[in-house]
């Protein structure tokens, strides 16, 4: 089978779009889905779409949810992957093999705090096109809670990331089970 792909000449596409045209194929003029029956109102969905747009006008983060996590415990092994990405790759995160290239430590934020910090680390990770990071969010408990809670919600807020494709706790020596690699995905290129 040969490598090298065909393109067509303008006679070759004129010839395409007639024989489209005379098979009665038209052009979609929205790219809406028609389900053939009136849309209903619904007012949950439209007090949740104007609370989304209310976030987007007052320039809130909206990438991570500031809701209920599931508490984990201070010793838990944190792991995280896409179900696409090899089982390779998947090995060579959890064992440390992957240099990671920029760390964020966020020992000392309030809890909003924490979350500002991570979304702006990661944007910029992904933007200087970084492939693992490590994140140190520690395993202290919170003054009003009985589980650590900056771990709980770094656990909830990177399944969240876009850009995540796996994340796992750290060997012993860059932090154990207070910290965690992250495995972004590189936009662009390689």
């Amino acid at each position: 089978m040969s490598r090298d792909r065909h393109c067509p000449d303008d006679d070759e596409i004129s010839a395409f779009r007639q024989a489209l045209r005379e098979a009665g194929v038209r052009r979609l003029r929205t790219n809406r889905a028609d389900p053939g029956r009136p849309r209903r109102e619904d007012s949950a969905a439209a007090v949740r779409r104007a609370a989304a747009q209310s976030v987007g006008e007052a320039g809130g983060s909206g990438r991570t949810s500031d809701g209920r996590v599931e508490a984990v415990r201070p010793s838990e092994y944190l792991e995280f992957s896409l179900p696409d990405l090899p089982w390779r790759t998947r090995q060579r995160l959890k064992r440390g093999q992957l240099a990671w290239e920029a760390g964020l430590d966020l020992h000392g934020y309030t809890l909003e705090e924490a979350r500002t910090q991570l979304e702006a680390f990661l944007r910029e990770a992904s933007a200087e096109r970084r492939r693992c990071v490590l994140v140190v969010h520690g395993k202290a408990w919170g003054a009003i809670s009985d589980y650590p809670v900056i771990k709980s919600h770094v656990n909830a807020w990177l399944r969240e990331w876009p850009a995540v494709l796996a994340f796992t706790s750290a060997i012993e020596a860059d932090g154990g089970t207070g910290a965690v690699y992250v495995l972004l995905r590189r936009r662009g290129g390689a």
